[in-house]
């Protein structure tokens, strides 16, 4: 499937580029952060947008054809690392750090500030249901039922506030290629959206479709 790499990296090399792009992400999350909030003056505002520009290019200088995509190894665990909402190298992603049990049970605790923001205060609908499209993916693959999001529907209880945030999903019930799962985000007084989706393992991941075992890397 295309945008799925197979590279086998070492254990030892995966260390090594976590520990040079996650902190890398980081500053430039911080820099988007900062853009929307400055107050600095035009002069200043001219003089880093130079330097912005400049960095910019460097790094352009050597780049993929395309997104990142998903790279994974011999365990079928992907690296998703260009992903909206988990990727370690994207600075648009929160990111979020997913926490699993083998029966699909997912949690998240997470910080969204100002580059989320819709309507004053509070988190953009769509950054949301972005947010609970992943969570209940990962439920459905943590479950042993991977999928790719056939419906989704969500139900806005009320604004959810910028800041701190947790996400939670779960698989309601699993019919051969098709996975039901659930999820909601809260902040400190309960429940803010809810959400429930339908997972479809698609037609190249099936088991008459490969060889080998199903994948587990199409987050």
């Amino acid at each position: 499937m295309a945008g799925y790499v197979h590279d086998d990296i070492t254990p030892e090399e995966l260390e090594r580029q976590q520990a040079l792009y996650a902190p890398f992400t980081q500053a430039v999350r911080e820099l988007v952060d900062a853009t929307i909030r400055t107050e600095v003056d035009e002069d200043e505002i001219r003089a880093v947008q130079a330097e912005v520009e400049a960095l910019t290019g460097r790094l352009r200088a050597s780049q993929l054809d395309g997104p990142y995509g998903v790279r994974f190894g011999p365990t079928g665990r992907g690296r998703p690392w260009g992903n909206t909402v988990v990727g370690l190298r994207n600075p648009v992603a929160p990111p979020l750090v997913v926490e699993k049990q083998p029966t699909g049970d997912c949690w998240s605790d997470f910080h969204l500030g100002a580059a989320y923001e819709g309507p004053p205060g509070l988190v953009h609908g769509g950054v949301s249901a972005l947010i609970l499209d992943q969570m209940l993916g990962e439920a459905a693959g943590a479950g042993g039922k991977p999928g790719m999001t056939g419906t989704l529907t969500l139900r806005y209880r009320r604004g959810t506030p910028l800041g701190d945030l947790r996400a939670e999903a779960w698989i309601d019930r699993s019919e051969g290629i098709k996975t039901w799962a659930k999820g909601h985000i809260k902040d400190a007084e309960g429940v803010t959206v809810e959400a429930e989706g339908i997972f479809i393992l698609p037609k190249w991941a099936r088991p008459e479709s490969q060889e080998g075992p199903t994948p587990r890397y199409f987050e």
